[in-house]
């Protein structure tokens, strides 16, 4: 350990990423990037903002782009916060909105940042325990001492999706308490919560446009709630770093919700794979967890998951392994396009009856 380190650099355990192999000879089915390329829209537009202007500052609040934001979801430019991908989002929430020691609830299987955050800006969290089929229980996920709740919808590694209804019930019960609608995926089959924001000030959208839109790459996230909420994030942006976006982010993001009928197709293509492919992996004896995101949730009675993921790999083919209590025995899957994904299930099929 090095003499420099901090304590705090000495003491967390930093978020593990899905791996981001070096050379492109694997399908990449691990880190729920979208199999599709970005609309041509985005392309052009990069290629027009790649210019002699690249040596100024890009525009700090980027207001085009909240524009642009605002009016798709029919809310104000105020309403609107941008940030270098939806973790520095969510990490600026923490700061915005939580004090140290403050306790913050989340379901036990969850997206894994979410506890890391809270240990780099010592926060408490309290786990709610998921259901044996990873729903959300029906009770008051916020009694007792807390002041927060985030929740990914659809959730993340699971894919389940909760209600709008059950959100609007979480909202109307814990009014002092904030709630994060983590929505990363949630243009893959869900309802969005955002027609609940002028409704509840406690609530704070945070979504991106690397999955549905195909720009992980570009580094885009944004959070959706009151006014309020969102001058309390810029006042954290603006004490780390004015300038979270840069030129060609904005440009392309503005395009990509511009383009909204590549949107659609694109956004179809792999909700329509996702169908197929957990029908036909059910036939075969997985359980496929209900998934409204671009990834399914997979297991198998019969083989364990660690196993099939590493002869997954050694095909070829490269998927995400939780080996953690309760999920230690699923293999998470993202969706790829049509040619991927009928690779992926004779691979699969392969595997599970070498080893019957």
């Amino acid at each position: 350990m090095n003499p420099y380190w901090s304590k705090i650099a000495q003491e967390i355990t930093p978020y593990q990423p899905g791996e981001q192999p070096v050379d492109m000879n694997y399908i990449k089915l691990n880190t729920n990037e979208n199999p599709y390329p970005p609309s041509p829209a985005v392309l052009k537009a990069l290629a027009v903002t790649a210019d002699h202007k690249l040596r100024l500052y890009p525009e700090p609040s980027a207001v085009e782009l909240r524009k642009v934001i605002a009016a798709y979801y029919q809310l104000v430019p105020d309403q609107v916060f941008l940030g270098n991908g939806s973790d520095e989002v969510l990490a600026f929430s923490f700061l915005a909105f939580f004090n140290p020691d403050d306790t913050i609830v989340f379901p036990d299987i969850t997206y894994s940042f979410y506890p890391v955050y809270c240990s780099l800006f010592k926060a408490k969290h309290r786990l709610i325990e998921l259901t044996e089929d990873f729903s959300l229980p029906h009770v008051d996920l916020l009694s007792g001492a807390s002041q927060g709740f985030i929740i990914a919808n659809p959730n993340a590694p699971t894919g389940r999706y909760l209600e709008l209804e059950r959100v609007e019930q979480l909202l109307k019960a814990n009014q002092s308490r904030l709630i994060i609608i983590d929505e990363a995926y949630i243009d893959f089959g869900g309802e969005s919560a955002v027609k609940l924001i002028n409704q509840y000030a406690n609530l704070l959208i945070i979504q991106t446009v690397s999955k549905a839109r195909s720009l992980a790459g570009l580094r885009v996230g944004f959070a959706l709630g009151q006014q309020g909420l969102i001058e309390g994030l810029t006042r954290i942006k603006n004490s780390f770093n004015s300038y979270t976006l840069d030129r060609l982010a904005i440009a392309g993001a503005i395009a990509s919700f511009q383009d909204q009928d590549y949107f659609l197709t694109s956004r179809d293509r792999v909700i329509q794979t996702r169908e197929r492919i957990v029908a036909a992996l059910k036939k075969k004896g997985f359980q496929v967890i209900p998934s409204q995101a671009n990834f399914i949730f997979i297991s198998h009675q019969h083989h364990k998951a660690e196993q099939l993921f590493a002869q997954l790999k050694l095909q070829g083919i490269l998927v995400r392994y939780f080996k953690q209590p309760r999920i230690e025995n699923y293999l998470r899957v993202s969706i790829g396009t049509e040619q991927e994904m009928d690779t992926f299930l004779t691979v699969i099929s392969a595997l599970i009856k070498e080893g019957d």
